[in-house]
């Protein structure tokens, strides 16, 4: 069985005995796996410490049948993700990175692009950078690359181009904005500014740098995490597990 090399990023891990770990890794060429790592836990093995969460490594594995574990055999740190020590509000928004990554994706499917995009809002987040413009930039271009980014130019319903409004109805389960002849058809509407709106189009749109600059005020930061949590667990099927840890350390700053 030949093994592969490739680049990825720690997303979970799970003790499985007393030396080894189960890891889920999302890589740049094969997507997300999930590897054993016999022996990581002692104190000299071949992934030198290289296994912990959002760090980025270079590792080799043997891929196995899709109901088995792959046996991962070699691990070598490329950045290790330090936000940890300084910033509890940092290290919530990479654990979230993380968990998008493992809840969106599916075993397998490689995407190389939403990998790029993990890397760099792990740097901002783990730098300098303003966390919860990071957070809303990558959570709106993973659904983007994943086919999931809602509809805010035209009704999600009959796709007609949409007239500028002071709010519009964004239909949850329908995927996007709706124009006022779709909305009574459809549950699950809120109803979202226009600020709100123009700041999704902005971090949604992959080919210019705009958002790092956009206007993002605190109220309009609040009503997107509202709505972007609603939207993602929907598409999750389930309640992710940083959006409480999100929400509240947004009112504490």
């Amino acid at each position: 069985m030949a093994s592969e090399k490739t680049t990825a990023i720690v997303v979970r891990l799970i003790e499985f005995s007393e030396s080894s770990l189960v890891t889920t890794l999302f890589t740049r060429d094969f997507g997300k796996i999930s590897g054993l790592a016999k022996g990581a836990r002692r104190p000299k093995s071949a992934f030198e410490g290289a296994l912990d969460l959002l760090a980025v490594i270079r590792i080799v594995f043997l891929h196995k049948s899709s109901d088995v574990l792959d046996l991962l055999t070699e691990a070598k740190l490329d950045r290790s993700f330090r936000a940890a020590r300084r910033d509890l509000k940092r290290l919530h928004a990479g654990y979230y990175v993380a968990e998008l990554l493992n809840e969106l994706t599916d075993a397998g499917d490689p995407h190389p692009e939403l990998f790029d995009a993990a890397d760099e809002a792990l740097r901002e987040i783990d730098g300098d950078g303003e966390v919860n413009r990071v957070v809303f930039r990558f959570e709106l271009t993973a659904l983007d690359l994943l086919g999931h980014l809602p509809a805010l130019h035209e009704c999600a319903g009959c796709g007609e181009e949409l007239e500028t409004r002071e709010r519009y109805p964004f239909g949850q389960l329908s995927g996007g904005l709706l124009c006022p002849t779709c909305r009574s058809r459809h549950r699950q509407v809120a109803s979202v500014s226009a600020a709100v709106i123009e700041v999704m189009r902005t971090f949604s749109h992959l080919e210019n740098e705009n958002w790092r600059t956009a206007p993002l005020p605190p109220k309009v930061q609040g009503e997107l995490r509202g709505l972007m949590n609603h939207y993602l667990n929907n598409l999750a099927g389930k309640r992710l597990k940083m959006h409480a840890f999100l929400q509240e350390d947004r009112s504490a700053t």
